[in-house]
């Protein structure tokens, strides 16, 4: 009876007092030894594990700070440091206290393992919570630190601003404070309150999970897009056969793609064994007309470097080595390609010529080697003395976006925009919540419309660990507002049915046109052709960018900034070559056209229409912009000696019957003129007028009239 009133005393008296840690010690259960020894085995067994996570965690953030001299560290940085051992450690530490809720030391390990392998669970904040109740003189001196940073991952601005300003003043009592701790609290304050400044004013866009066919329970992230939106590429830690990484027990990482038909995305399929090797294989970037695949893979004797792959018909290349220029001992990330192809943005953390640690470089395509040049860092204008990452230029040619630390990010990377104006850089606009958020956001890529774009996140709801998603801009508010902060976030699974906004929907689009399509012989069996293409600035008379067709498929895929009048050509040995003009104003904004090229053989009656060849209006002077043009065919002709050609202009019906055949007759004979003046025989070339005589196409509409009014060759003779 004693011994009854004994223990019901004491354990009343145990709840009734103020909250205090009661460690793992036997005189502290006396009552409850064989309980006490069940629940040490499991403490000792999780601390073990702690131990060995923690150990490895603590060793990145020694060398991170002493490789880069600042913080912040993020948990981008932090990722799979002691990841595995915190995972073994939940299970037995959370065991442990169910025996012993009230060990600010436990706490504070099942807090800190939370956090690193799942910092937004409930369970982060509730353990770290109760250490911060239980603390003494003799706990844990950082919990408020990390409490702080999980409110701050929660959105809980108020909260985390609080606890970091206790770390800050305990940090700064300390007889020899820490500069560099002290800047990175600083720095978490800020970014708080800019979390609170930006999330009460969200962005108008729609976020969807892109479905089962791309995600899976694993990993998926760092997307690359083609710029039309028909393929996309990425990373996974699925299974696929591969073994796991000793250091977080996860997949190697292994690089799948998936085709959009009929607007939806196919299975993912696996990039094959040339790509996907038996270690880490990531996407670092993609060409925007996805025939060149960048890949990013580490080795014991560097930081990690960028391979490049094309595409050869419908297989993969085996990934070559970029050049010094690019790759150094240090570690080089992710890349994006200029929509011209003759410039290469990546992210490097290479100490000379830096402004901290990883910054945005770029190397010129050397013309006369057809190789990387030196590379150049972006400058202050968009590197910080934080991290930049995630680097794509825009198939527009002047808007880049990238994560950073720096400006004013809501937390760890932030997604960027920068615009290049009169050879400058603008200063970088942070897009927003919920685009960003107090998490990092890495890898954000923009279709060539610049409606949409695509991103990795660990959203509740998704398939498993991080999933990819779609963001769909929405432009500026129309009434009736928005009712909600939730209606922003629209699931596939669960979209929103009571968005209300008016049905035409005002979005800013990227100033570029996408044209694609398939390149074959003519015919009826309509042969694919590996052609190469030419895109010319007819302005300046040279050639901005050389592009090829898919050896198997004919597809082709070129973007055209707005801003420049373009000549198109499309060339393959044995016919003759094709002419397109694509006159792009400034002011053009987004549009995708779909023009199939079919390439004629050099025979008797072949004609092709020169839609390069230009004059002034009513006058038979050849403009400057025809150069390219008719600098093809001299080349054709000198090619074939035996050609016998008929130049022949025609007009539309405006004017007079006569003046159009007048008109149509002189600029036939300027060009032949232009010919024979290039060494071109006389005898091989007949110059004819037709007025308005032959049109193609109705001349009730402008551009029916504008179609027919062309200048032509037709083979007379071969």
């Amino acid at each position: 009876m004693k011994k009854s009133i004994y223990t019901f005393l004491f354990l009343n008296t145990f709840f009734l007092l103020p909250a205090q840690s009661v460690e793992f010690d036997k005189n502290n259960f006396l009552t409850r030894k064989d309980e006490f020894k069940d629940a040490m085995r499991k403490y000792e067994a999780g601390l073990i594990f702690y131990t060995e996570g923690r150990k490895d965690f603590d060793d990145f953030r020694r060398s991170f700070i002493m490789n880069k001299k600042y913080f912040p560290i993020s948990l981008f940085d932090y990722r799979h440091s002691g990841d595995q051992s915190f995972r073994n450690a939940i299970t037995p530490l959370t065991d442990a206290n169910r025996f012993n809720a009230r060990s600010v030391k436990l706490n504070y390990m099942l807090g800190f393992s939370w956090f690193v392998t799942s910092p937004l669970s409930k369970e982060t904040i509730h353990y770290l919570e109760t250490a911060y109740a239980l603390q003494d003189n003799s706990g844990e001196t950082d919990v408020a630190y990390w409490l702080a940073w999980a409110y701050h991952l929660n959105s809980r601005w108020d909260d985390a601003i609080k606890y970091y300003e206790e770390h800050l003043t305990h940090l700064q009592k300390r007889a020899k404070a820490n500069a560099l701790a002290i800047e990175d609290v600083n720095k978490k304050i800020a970014e708080c309150h800019s979390g609170k400044t930006l999330s009460a004013k969200p962005e108008r866009v729609f976020v969807d999970n892109l479905g089962e066919n791309v995600n899976s329970h694993f990993p998926e992230y760092s997307p690359s897009i083609t710029a039309d939106e028909g393929t996309i590429f990425f990373t996974s830690r699925r299974p696929n056969g591969g073994k796991r990484d000793v250091n977080d027990n996860g997949y190697f990482e292994d690089v799948y793609s998936s085709a959009k038909e009929k607007g939806k995305w196919q299975a993912a399929k696996s990039l094959g064994k040339l790509i996907n090797t038996d270690g880490h294989d990531a996407t670092a970037g993609l060409s925007p007309d996805g025939t060149k695949l960048f890949l990013y893979r580490s080795t014991p004797t560097d930081g990690g470097d960028i391979y490049q792959s094309e595409l050869l018909g419908s297989e993969w290349r085996t990934p070559v080595h970029l050049n010094k220029n690019i790759n150094t001992k240090f570690r080089e990330m992710s890349v994006s390609m200029s929509f011209d192809g003759k410039r290469l943005y990546f992210i490097s953390d290479r100490q000379i010529g830096g402004f901290g640690g990883n910054d945005i470089y770029y190397c010129d395509m050397d013309a006369a080697t057809g190789d990387w040049g030196i590379a150049k860092n972006l400058g202050a204008e968009i590197n910080t003395k934080y991290d930049e990452e995630a680097v794509f230029m825009h198939p527009d040619g002047k808007t880049m976006y990238f994560s950073s630390k720096g400006y004013n990010s809501m937390g760890g990377y932030d997604v960027f925009k920068s615009t290049l104006v009169n050879g400058k850089w603008s200063a970088p606009v942070n897009l927003g919540y919920p685009i960003n958020g107090p998490d990092d956001d890495v890898y954000f890529v923009v279709s060539g419309s610049g409606n949409r774009a695509y991103f990795a996140s660990a959203k509740p709801g998704g398939f498993g660990d991080h999933d990819l998603y779609k963001i769909t801009f929405l432009g500026p508010e129309k009434s009736p507002l928005l009712s909600t902060q939730d209606q922003l976030l629209a699931m596939v699974a669960n979209p929103v049915s009571d968005l209300k906004t008016q049905s035409a929907v005002e979005v800013k689009s990227a100033k570029l046109t996408i044209l694609k399509g398939l390149i074959y012989e003519e015919g009826e069996k309509k042969k694919p052709l590996e052609s190469s293409i030419e895109l010319i600035d007819n302005e300046k008379n040279v050639v901005l960018a050389t592009f090829k067709s898919n050896s198997s498929t004919g597809k082709y895929l070129v973007t055209l900034p707005s801003g420049k009048n373009y000549g198109l050509v499309v060339k393959n040995e044995g016919y003759l070559f094709h002419s397109e003009n694509f006159d792009l104003p400034d002011s053009t904004d987004f549009q995708e056209f779909n023009l199939d090229i079919a390439l004629k053989k050099i025979e008797v009656g072949s004609i092709i229409i020169l839609k390069n060849i230009f004059f002034d209006s009513g006058k038979s002077t050849i403009r400057s912009e025809s150069a390219n043009e008719l600098a093809r065919l001299v080349k054709l002709l000198k090619d074939n000696p035996s050609l016998k050609i008929e130049i022949s202009s025609h007009t539309d019906n405006i004017g007079s019957d006569d003046y159009n055949m007048k008109l149509s007759n002189e600029r036939s004979k300027s060009v032949v003129d232009y010919l024979i003046g290039h060494s071109v025989p006389a005898t091989r070339l007949v110059a004819k007028g037709y007025g308005e005589t032959r049109p193609v196409e109705s001349n009730d509409t402008a551009e029916g009239r504008q179609n027919n009014r062309r200048t032509e060759f037709k083979i007379l003779e071969k």
